[in-house]
């Protein structure tokens, strides 16, 4: 499974800009300049505060003392004493060896995040860059040109040394870059068109450009932002489960979250209260003559799995707001002006929360294929057709769709195993512990793709369920979504082409035009 759904606006230049300071980048801005082609500028204290830490470091490297990153060679190598007359080759040098990536391109969105937020580290004055550094991020970001950045080469520890080496060469005028209109140019090329002269590198900038942790960083803040909506419909696939199968909503009463007070599972009830608002079919057995006790778990407690959901969000955007805070680098220029080695490129922290998000992806699609079965069996979906067909026997309705949710679920399973408990050894064993990040951000993009899949597939069959209710009406919340589906893809009828339904019903999924239309009746969702 790829991570294959891409937002459309992400490849232009767009006039909005972001202005990078001393202080982080928010995760809103990250989104705006990575997906949606904002531009960048950096503020007046932070050149100055780049400028400062620079003359710190040109000290150091006029002194005859070696000194780690300015003076010496790195990792393994770090007991050699560099010339001043080689030190813009030893520069030089390491970004090209770094720059060993391999396997397909990653998305344009992820190589632009992790440019802003290695821009958002220089631009704090603690990594000794010179101004003009910085200054050809921001225009590469600005004029839309993507360094190619390669899906294998990181190991989550020295930071995302290949995919940031990789923007590095990039800005030396060296390897490809993708035009803002998607072309592959040398990026020589590509730079000249645009005005930008390649930097040639001085001592320190090297590691400066290439000992973070952005790579991995990046992939969450976009993951999280796709989370927000995708958790929100997964609210409101749940409740037209809920509704087509003569499910009661009584379950997600305030009062009953209120005695187990997990803050995720009572805004993921309110959301299915409020969409399940004034329905017919749910008012159709609500009375004293309806004999159903309770509904199976994937319906009853679909809050507490939705709702554990985001508080796991919860908790990761906690750890991606500190690391956007953080100045990541080796050294690191300190306040005070000391220049020190330090371990704060190991990323730990994102990769563990990426893993959870893995495992929490996971289920949220588990339960939501459960839901969609118990649709296509006459012995569970209170008297619907099986399979939703409209001659069983002779149409086989929904039964196969059914079967790619049950193989995307499979392969989400097979996602969750976590990366970050893997570790090999490189650097001739200077680096004997490694953080897997960016692995854990890789699976964790193609997890949410298959979630979205998944949710898409259960709603396709969940409107399709409600609408064999006539004439009892639904909400009109699951109304809108289901006249929103139904622009793309019609109603029940015999059998035809599934697979374009499908893709329709994720399409609508990805661009969050189906939670827009439960929210023009409900409001903005939790």
């Amino acid at each position: 499974m790829s991570a294959s759904i891409e937002h459309t606006t992400g490849r232009s230049v767009s006039r909005d800009t972001v202005t990078v300071g001393i202080g982080p980048v928010s995760p809103e801005e990250v989104v705006r300049v990575a997906r949606y082609g904002a531009s960048v500028e950096l503020s007046a204290e932070a050149l100055t505060a780049i400028a400062e830490s620079r003359t710190r470091i040109q000290e150091l490297a006029d002194d005859p003392k070696p000194v780690y990153g300015v003076s010496t060679g790195f990792g393994a190598l770090a007991s050699r004493h560099i010339p001043q007359e080689l030190r813009t080759q030893l520069q030089r040098s390491l970004i090209r060896s770094h720059a060993a990536g391999s396997g397909p391109e990653v998305e344009t969105e992820v190589a632009r995040a992790l440019m802003l937020l290695r821009l958002s580290t220089l631009a704090t004055g603690r990594t000794g860059v010179r101004p003009e550094v910085a200054r050809t991020y921001a225009a590469m970001l600005s004029a839309g040109l993507t360094p190619v950045v390669y899906e294998y080469g990181s190991l989550g520890c020295s930071g995302d040394l290949a995919p940031l080496s990789h923007c590095a060469l990039a800005a030396m005028g060296e390897g490809h870059v993708r035009t803002a209109d998607g072309e592959l140019l040398p990026a020589a090329m590509a730079l000249a068109q645009a005005g930008i002269e390649p930097v040639v590198l001085a001592e320190k900038e090297g590691l400066a450009l290439i000992n973070g942790t952005d790579g991995m960083l990046g992939m969450l803040v976009l993951a999280l932002d796709d989370l927000d909506a995708l958790l929100r419909l997964a609210d409101i696939a749940a409740a037209m489960s809920v509704e087509g199968q003569l499910g009661t909503d009584r379950v997600f009463a305030a009062d009953l979250q209120a005695l187990r007070p997990h803050p995720g599972q009572a805004v993921a009830a309110a959301n299915m209260t409020r969409v399940l608002a004034d329905s017919e079919i749910v008012a159709s057995h609500r009375g004293p003559d309806c004999a159903r006790v309770q509904d199976a778990y994937s319906l009853r407690c679909a809050p507490q799995v939705a709702g554990a959901a985001r508080d796991t969000a919860a908790h990761a955007r906690t750890v991606a707001l500190r690391e956007l805070a953080s100045a990541v680098d080796n050294p690191v220029v300190t306040l005070d002006g000391r220049v020190e080695s330090n371990g704060n490129f190991h990323g730990a922290p994102i990769a563990y929360v990426l893993d959870f998000l893995a495992i929490v992806v996971a289920d949220v699609a588990s339960i939501s294929e459960r839901r969609t079965d118990r649709f296509l069996d006459v012995a569970r979906n209170h008297g619907l057709n099986a399979f939703l067909a409209d001659d069983p026997g002779v149409d086989s309705g929904h039964m196969i769709a059914q079967y790619t949710q049950a193989a995307i679920v499979s392969e989400l399973k097979r996602l969750a195993a976590p990366a970050s408990v893997d570790s090999i050894p490189s650097s001739a064993m200077q680096e004997d512990h490694v953080s897997m990040g960016w692995s854990a951000a890789r699976k964790l993009r193609r997890a949410v793709d298959g979630l979205t899949r998944v949710l898409a597939i259960e709603i396709l069959t969940a409107a399709r369920g409600i609408d064999m209710r006539a004439p009892l009406t639904p909400a009109p919340a699951t109304a809108a979504v289901i006249a929103t589906l139904r622009d793309r893809v019609p109603g029940p009828g015999p059998d035809r082409y599934l697979a374009p339904d499908i893709e329709a019903a994720v399409r609508l999924a990805a661009t969050g035009e189906l939670v827009a239309a439960a929210e023009a009746v409900t409001g903005v969702l939790g």
